[in-house]
């Protein structure tokens, strides 16, 4: 009895820690797998994160939801600046919990170039600390992933109304070529 009490505390003990710790610079990107949308076309069989590894550098920006103002905000600064991104040679992924349709035509609305993936469940928005409970939506988090596949960068409360946020997500990103 005494020992399944304890078997069960330190079992607590542990899941609360592994939740509760947060990615950092340096860290193994969690891998994963998404359907996404682009304007022109949605693809169920999905992308997965270490597919691109190697081959650019990777910005994971999640974001709440398509259609909301704070959001066409952000993805609008990561298509009025796509060329600029390019050169830095990176890949914008945005990532909210709305489903590929949602996607398709809000990035075709707003002619994004970029692909939207679909985290409905927020599986992946768990796994890089970016779902907020409370509200059920993603928070707005920016990752930039390096071609070994490693967090090079992380802005926990990336600001679209501060320009100063999308200046330090483009060093790092010069930083990195």
């Amino acid at each position: 009895m005494r020992w399944s009490i304890l078997i069960l505390a330190f079992s607590i003990f542990i899941s609360m820690n592994v939740n509760s710790q947060s990615l950092k610079v340096g860290d193994k990107a969690p891998d994963f797998k998404l359907p996404y949308a682009t304007k022109d076309t949605i693809v169920f069989s999905g992308i997965k994160l270490s597919d691109l590894i190697g081959k650019k550098n990777i910005v994971l920006a999640f974001y709440p939801a398509d259609w909301s103002g704070g959001c066409t905000t952000q993805m609008c600064t990561f298509r009025d600046n796509f060329v600029e991104l390019s050169k830095l040679d990176a890949e914008v992924l945005g990532i909210s919990g709305d489903y590929v349709f949602s996607h398709r035509e809000w990035a075709k609305s707003l002619n994004l170039p970029f692909k939207l993936l679909s985290d409905h469940k927020h599986e992946v928005a768990k796994l890089y600390n970016s779902y907020d409970e409370n509200s059920g939506y993603n928070k707005r988090t920016v990752f930039v992933i390096d071609k070994r596949g490693n967090i090079a960068y992380i802005n926990w409360k990336y600001g679209v109304r501060d320009p100063k946020h999308f200046e330090e997500l483009r060093e790092a990103l010069a930083s990195l070529k």
